[in-house]
């Protein structure tokens, strides 16, 4: 389990941009200035008046007399994780990234989405058949006949986008309302960096690195990178999973369609991948329809204000309990 400590307030500088291509997004390095970091968590008297009980209990369960106690035991593991959850230029100096060795770097190139898979049936054949894009920005008529397409109802068109990437056992796609986009998109331009976890069976929590960017008017893309990944890279590191969203049935059919992939052989599977995006839903697009809900989504508005702040009240522990909420 990797604990993440404060994210510093420099990055709301970087340069996130609706037409900005990738390679730009990758230099955003250049404009972050070194600030200093407190790296340390001290708990506010409300926050262990809010946690008293469960600490106490937590205390008696493991045989310790005190809240204190209990903290000196896990001591170590506590440590571990903020170390582990320092992001150099992030939550952390940039002085604390080492620079990439030439075994690091040599093979590191900016990534590039794979080619679309052929498609099975001839319906989607038909919508497929279309002239090739000379922009380096893949956009949905790069998938599909857009004009084609729009004129068929929703279903037909969630049916053709599925099987245009069924060959492709490493590709994440769905459908998504017009009006779930919009709430997430408008809190991506609030929040373009955050971190999820990734519960792993005995093993506690990975940590994952999100970044959004706007390539183009019709393209949001979002990548997925490990954060230790991240931390030794930096703008050197590949993401693991790229998810676009598409726009250009937006305003005719109310519709967005996702397309992505994992990457084979980095330590994630597809399914690992759905939940990733589906926990990024959770926290950037969540629709609240009773008290309870409207709860844990002023509770995950909190978490994101607090990271891209640089709050230290930022909590792992928080993130956690939170991502692992239904819904």
């Amino acid at each position: 389990m990797a604990a993440v400590v404060n994210t510093a307030p420099i990055l709301r500088r970087s340069v996130w941009s609706v037409q900005a291509p990738f390679r730009c997004y990758q230099r955003r390095w250049a404009q972050v200035h070194d600030v200093r970091f407190v790296a340390t968590h001290q708990r506010s008297d409300r926050v262990l008046e809010k946690y008293k009980e469960k600490l106490e209990r937590k205390a008696r369960e493991e045989g310790k007399q005190s809240v204190d106690e209990l903290k000196a035991a896990h001591k170590d593991k506590i440590s571990g994780l903020r170390e582990q959850a320092i992001v150099p230029g992030a939550n952390a100096p940039l002085s604390a990234q080492p620079p990439p060795t030439p075994a690091q770097t040599t093979s590191s190139i900016p990534y590039q989405a794979p080619p679309p898979p052929t498609p099975l049936e001839e319906r989607v054949q038909a919508t497929a058949k279309v002239p090739k894009s000379k922009s380096p920005v893949k956009t949905l008529d790069s998938f599909i006949d857009v004009s084609k397409t729009s004129a068929l109802p929703d279903k037909e068109i969630e049916t053709i986008w599925r099987l245009r990437h069924v060959t492709d056992p490493q590709s994440l796609c769905a459908v998504m309302q017009a009006q779930t986009f919009r709430r997430i998109v408008a809190t991506a331009k609030q929040h373009p960096q955050f971190i999820l976890p990734l519960p792993r069976e005995g093993q506690g929590a990975e940590i994952h690195f999100l970044q959004w960017t706007f390539p183009s008017p019709t393209t949001a893309t979002v990548l997925f990178t490990h954060l230790a990944e991240f931390k030794l890279r930096g703008e050197y590191a590949q993401p693991h999973t790229t998810v676009t969203h598409h726009l250009d049935l937006s305003e005719s059919n109310e519709l967005v369609l996702l397309e992505g992939r994992v990457q084979e052989n980095r330590g994630m599977s597809v399914e690992e991948g759905r939940w990733l995006l589906m926990c990024l839903q959770k926290f950037y697009g969540f629709e609240a329809q009773s008290q309870v809900a409207q709860e844990s989504k002023e509770r995950r508005k909190k978490l994101m204000q607090q990271f891209s702040g640089g709050d230290e009240g930022f909590k792992v522990e928080e993130l956690l309990e939170e991502a692992e909420k239904v819904p």
